[in-house]
């Protein structure tokens, strides 16, 4: 395409948005500089989720300008640590250019000096060096948007791979600059957008060294927290923060101000901003420890459903349901209000994987509040019912998640699909409509039939074992699909049980589980 129009920023976000939920832990394994905390994947995730979230919320017909202002409020206000702040003023340096439609090199070059001019004592092996090498490789490449995102990607791998010499924090831990990893997925991924090309996973360099535990902090608390001032006061703001502590960056404009920086004590930095404006999301975290905060009684369930009826079951089991539509996923708010509806101590079921990446990310904030939140890896319905048919709240929290995880872990899931085109499958090649069995997310079986297929499925899935058979029918699945399968389950396996949920979802007129 030869311009980032509204719907390709909307396609990016998300995607960038999805790789880094995806990569996020892998990321936080990098993190140690500019404090080893372990949370940069974590926090760049948060900031493009906001973003990614905010531009949804727009109609389909909204204008460039107002696509870009809206992606770059929803990374100033979600923009989480050091990383996710310096990006989040990227963001905006894109979006002051191509906000009216302009050259993409000239949007990295203005992205790459606001993320500089915001860091007080930048710092060179980082996101920033990341970003200014991406930024300038592309200033001759004199073909369209498609090539300049493709040239700036493949320049922040390169640059990323230089980043440990040149900090020394890096080459000693073994690690490329987490931030700088973070930042190489958003812009791949934004040459995805413009291509039309994607990737399921972007590889994250693995450590090569052992990368030690934080056991000291000059700074003792990471302080952040957004702030209503007047543009001409922050510069006296950010002299006061420099002289307080260090990793300070302000960001923002227009009166609306995202202040992160690491201090001895949190409370003049807070005064400080009161002083000029009005600070609010104040959060402060010790920096040298994750303390333990407390928490008062009650245990909960959150469990993603996709079907009215998979709802209405999750509820009967006493979880917190929030609902998503097939082949989407939920809002990070509704998760995040389930979490905190749940209780004190809290499981979530996300149920898919897009879902967990969600999860996550409301899990996260939930822990701000001091809620303890466990996300299983659960991914797919089945899974989730089978954890919350051990789950018991007078356990002691740490046992029932072992056990509800274990629960989850002996479950081999899944389901019927119907081919709407001809494609190339682990099974073979299909035609539009075939009956697709697929097995732990892969395709096993391709028949004609959803009772001949549902049978196949279920005999493979037996195979390697298994006592319980559970079928959660579909809003589409003919009326004697599971007495079909009951059938053939008591001539072939008597000794397997088979219990059977309306699960109403839609796309998919089967989903199978076997413990």
């Amino acid at each position: 395409m030869d311009v980032l129009d509204p719907p390709s920023v909307r396609r990016w976000a998300r995607l960038a948005a999805d790789a880094l939920g995806r990569a996020r832990a892998d990321i936080d394994a990098l993190n140690v500089f500019p404090v080893a905390d372990g949370d940069t994947g974590t926090n760049l995730h948060l900031t493009m989720l906001s973003a990614a979230e905010a531009v949804e919320s727009l109609p389909d017909d909204v204008d460039a300008g107002v696509m870009w202002q809206t992606l770059s409020y929803g990374a100033l206000v979600g923009a989480r640590g050091n990383s996710g702040v310096i990006v989040s003023q990227a963001l905006r340096g894109l979006a002051e250019v191509l906000k009216d439609g302009a050259d993409l090199r000239a949007a990295l070059s203005r992205a790459a000096d606001l993320a500089r001019g915001c860091v007080a004592r930048p710092v060179e092996g980082t996101v920033l060096s990341v970003l200014t090498a991406a930024a300038a490789a592309v200033q001759e490449v004199e073909s369209g948007p498609a090539e300049v995102a493709r040239r700036a990607a493949e320049e922040a791998r390169a640059a990323l791979r230089r980043t440990p010499d040149q900090l020394d924090v890096l080459a000693r831990s073994g690690v490329v600059d987490a931030g700088g990893a973070g930042l190489a997925i958003v812009l791949e991924s934004l040459a995805a957008a413009i291509t039309g090309s994607h990737r399921e996973r972007y590889d994250v360099p693995a450590p090569t060294a052992r990368v030690a535990p934080m056991t000291e902090v000059g700074a003792g608390y990471e302080v952040m927290y957004l702030l209503d001032a007047d543009d001409g006061a922050v510069g006296k703001l950010r002299e006061e923060l420099d002289a307080m502590g260090d990793s300070l960056v302000v960001v923002g404009g227009d009166g609306l101000w995202n202040v992160h920086v690491h201090v001895g004590e949190a409370g003049p930095a807070i005064e400080a901003a009161l002083r000029v404006g009005r600070p609010h999301r104040i959060r402060v975290t010790y920096l040298a420890e994750r303390v333990a905060r407390g928490v008062g009684d009650g245990r909960g369930v959150v469990a993603v459903a996709a079907g009215e009826g998979i709802a209405k079951l999750f509820e009967e089991c006493g979880a917190v349901v929030v609902r998503r539509e097939p082949g989407g996923r939920p809002a990070l708010p509704a998760m995040l209000a389930a979490i905190r509806q749940a209780g004190r101590e809290v499981v979530v079921l996300p149920n898919d994987e897009d879902a967990g990446a969600v999860a996550v990310a409301a899990a996260e904030i939930a822990r701000e509040d001091g809620v303890v939140v466990t996300v299983l890896p659960t991914r797919a319905t089945v899974q989730g019912l089978a954890a919350l048919a051990v789950h018991d709240p007078l356990r002691r929290y740490d046992d029932d998640v072992v056990a509800m995880t274990g629960a989850a872990g002996h479950t081999r899931y899944g389901h019927l699909a119907v081919a709407d085109r001809e494609g190339v499958t682990s099974a073979g090649l299909c035609h539009p409509g075939d009956v697709l069995g697929l097995i732990d997310g892969d395709v096993a079986v391709i028949g004609r039939t959803l009772e001949e297929v549902a049978a196949l499925v279920v005999d493979r899935m037996l195979a390697g074992g298994g006592e319980l058979v559970t079928l959660v029918t579909g809003a589409g699945a003919p009326a004697g699909l599971a007495d079909g399968v009951a059938a053939h389950l008591r001539r072939a396996r008597p000794d397997a049980d088979l219990v059977v949920y309306g699960g109403e979802q839609g796309g998919y007129p089967l989903l199978i589980g076997v413990e």
